[in-house]
C-alpha cells in the first residue's frame, strides 16, 4: 500500500479556516427576488460562511405552515435554478429534499438532514412569519440550542412569539451588529 507522505518545514502549522458555518434559507421563495438572493450571497461572504444552502418549502409544507398560496415547488426550483447560473457561484446549493419526498416536510426533520449532510455550525435564514411560526412547534427548543436564527428583518412586538422572545440571545436580525435584537 502506498503512502503519500507531504514534507512541510519544521513548525508547519497548516491555515486555519476563517470560514464558518453553513448558512440555509428556509423560505418559500415565493416573493423572493434576484436582488434579494444577491443580498444573501453578499451576506454569506460578508459573515465567511462556507456555504449558502437555499432549501425551497414544498407546497405541502407551505400550505401546513401559513395559508398563503404559493406556485408549484418545480417553478420555484427553476427560478432557483436560473438565478444560480446566472451568479454562477460554486458555493450555493439548492436543496431538493422536499422535491424528492413530495409530502410535507417538517422543520425538524429539515434540520436534521440538513445537519447530516452539511455539517455544523448551522445558520437558518428565515423571515420573521416563518421564525415565529417556527417557535410555536414544539421542536422549537431543543433545536434552539444547536442552531442560530438570522432574521431577514426586524419582527414586530405583535408578531414575535413568546419563544422567540425567551431565546432572544440565539438570534440576529440580518445587518444589526451581533448581540442587539429588539
Amino acid at each position: 500500500m502506498a503512502q503519500n507522505n507531504i514534507q512541510v518545514p519544521f513548525g508547519y502549522e497548516p491555515p486555519i479556516d476563517s470560514r464558518k458555518g453553513i448558512l440555509v434559507y428556509y423560505d418559500t421563495f415565493e416573493h423572493v427576488s434576484d436582488e434579494e438572493l444577491d443580498q444573501v450571497v453578499e451576506l454569506m461572504k460578508g459573515m465567511s460562511f462556507k456555504k449558502l444552502v437555499l432549501y425551497p418549502l414544498h407546497e405541502s409544507t407551505a400550505k401546513r405552515m401559513s395559508k398563503e398560496p404559493v406556485r408549484p415547488y418545480y417553478k420555484r426550483l427553476d427560478f432557483l435554478h436560473d438565478w444560480r447560473r446566472s451568479i454562477d457561484a460554486a458555493d450555493v446549493a439548492i436543496e431538493g429534499l422536499e422535491g424528492k419526498r413530495k409530502k410535507y416536510t417538517p422543520i425538524d426533520s429539515a434540520l436534521r438532514h440538513l445537519t447530516e449532510t452539511y455539517g455544523k455550525p448551522l445558520f437558518l435564514l428565515l423571515s420573521p412569519e416563518t421564525a415565529s411560526l417556527f417557535a410555536g412547534y414544539e421542536s422549537f427548543e431543543p433545536w434552539i440550542t444547536r442552531i442560530r436564527l438570522l432574521l431577514t428583518s426586524g419582527p414586530s412586538s405583535s408578531q414575535m412569539h413568546p419563544m422567540l422572545v425567551k431565546y432572544a440571545h440565539r438570534w440576529n436580525v440580518v445587518g444589526e451588529p451581533v448581540g442587539e435584537t429588539d
